[in-house]
């Protein structure tokens, strides 16, 4: 499944390039692992637009970050397929597309610049949130295995401003208004010390295989969270390993994660379209 342009349209996070990429022309590269469209060479950061139908839409919003070690980026079963669900369930979503600090010859680095991609798209996302019926206030983060330390980092360095804005986009705020990390997290301890758990962190939902040794300490990052007075919600699935996404090669319950993810957003109260 990849995006359908007239009506995903793929929308760059810098209209005139992305602050760091500079020079860099060369095309993404793309292959193909069965069903499965993996994207690496990502030098212009862009959102693939998924928007729910007028009679359905909640006002909520995620940005979506595939994982893919930070090498390449697995954008069908962990980006188009989760938006186009979300989307049908009344949830605006926004795939990402972000520079990849292990790709071949990169000289990006996750915090400079990973980080930079996902904090202007919520920044973009909340600058246009009239126009795709999004209600600024409730937009949030979705990362999977990769993009889940990604979306983890947005949720707890947010506090700087930008440097060098270069529009009024860079002047808005890039608290995300909740977090779903999907076996990727950066809080695993032992915590690396450029990452700490702030005051107003935003809740967090948590899912994860049993079997993943990457997740293995999800019940000690919510503890971590808890202790810290994040509002924390934990799902580990039986005998799943890493990487499940949206695949049918998996497990009823896990199947089911975006179904406790909307739960999870209901009854925190962000489905409301007040």
């Amino acid at each position: 499944m990849i995006p359908n342009p007239d009506r995903n349209p793929t929308v760059p996070l810098w209209s005139n390039g992305a602050p760091g990429s500079e020079g860099k022309t060369s095309d993404e590269k793309y292959r193909i692992v069965g069903d499965l469209l993996v994207v690496s060479g990502v030098h212009r950061p862009s959102i693939a637009v998924y928007l729910p139908a007028k009679e359905k839409a909640t006002g909520a919003g995620i940005i979506v970050a595939p994982g893919g070690s930070f090498r390449e980026i697995w954008i069908t079963h962990e980006g188009y397929r989760v938006a186009d669900w979300l989307a049908q369930h009344g949830i605006a979503a926004f795939v990402l597309k972000y520079r990849l600090q292990n790709d071949e010859g990169s000289l990006y680095t996750t915090e400079g610049h990973s980080l930079a991609d996902i904090q202007r798209a919520i920044r973009l996302v909340r600058s246009r949130s009239a126009e795709w019926g999004v209600d600024p206030n409730r937009v949030g983060v979705m990362g999977f295995s990769a993009g889940g330390a990604l979306a983890g980092l947005a949720g707890s360095r947010y506090f700087d401003p930008v440097k060098n804005p270069v529009d009024d986009v860079d002047k808005l705020g890039a608290r995300p208004a909740f977090m779903a990390l999907i076996y990727g997290t950066p809080f695993s301890p032992p915590m690396p010390l450029q990452v700490k758990i702030p005051k107003d962190m935003p809740p967090v939902f948590l899912a994860a295989g049993g079997d993943d040794e990457v997740s293995a300490s999800y019940p000690e990052v919510y503890r971590t969270l808890k202790d810290a007075g994040v509002p924390a919600e934990l799902h580990i699935y039986s005998g799943v390993a890493h990487g499940f996404g949206m695949q049918r090669a998996i497990s009823l319950a896990a199947a089911g994660w975006p179904d406790r993810l909307w739960d999870w957003m209901f009854d925190r109260g962000l489905l409301s379209k007040q």
